[in-house]
Parts: C-alpha cells; sequence; structure tokens
C-alpha cells in the first residue's frame, strides 16, 4: 500500500474538528518529531485510515467510520497544536 500525505484526510479532518487541520502541529509520542499532519505518512484502504509518524513510522492516529459516527484514535500524539482558526 502507498503512502499519501496528511493533505489526503484533509476532509475529514475538517469533519471531526471543524475547520483545517492539515497545518495543525503534530508531535509523535515515540520519536518526539513534530511538523503539520500534512506531513504525516497516510494509508487509506483498510477499514479505516491509519496515520503514520513520517520519522520513525509509528501510528499516531486512526480514524474509523462506525454508524455513521467518524471515530478517532490520537493515543500515537502527544501533543496537537491547534491552528490559529480556533
Amino acid at each position: 500500500m502507498e503512502a499519501l500525505d496528511g493533505n489526503a484526510i484533509g476532509g475529514m479532518l475538517y469533519q471531526v474538528f471543524g475547520g483545517e487541520m492539515t497545518m495543525a502541529q503534530a508531535e509523535c509520542g515515540r520519536c518526539g518529531a513534530r511538523g503539520p499532519l500534512a506531513e504525516c505518512e497516510v494509508y487509506l484502504g483498510g477499514p479505516g485510515v491509519v496515520v503514520r509518524c513520517r520519522v520513525c513510522h509509528t501510528v499516531v492516529m486512526v480514524l474509523v467510520e462506525v454508524r455513521e459516527m467518524m471515530c478517532v484514535d490520537l493515543r500515537g500524539l502527544s501533543e496537537l497544536e491547534l491552528p490559529a482558526w480556533r
């Protein structure tokens, strides 16, 4: 499966957070790499969407739609700094 960048899930993130999130600063809980969500590796096509750290490839976020509700697991992130629109 080929990795896409975080822009591939911009629409999903907008639905969940109510604003543009691809420029939100994310910090990997494993290696501490920091950068915008747009730079993360995104894998589509499974039962959900897997987002991995661009440096150490740890899973930092999982998005799964269950009964028309988007469920988001952020436990791989140590920090998520929301963009200025908030």
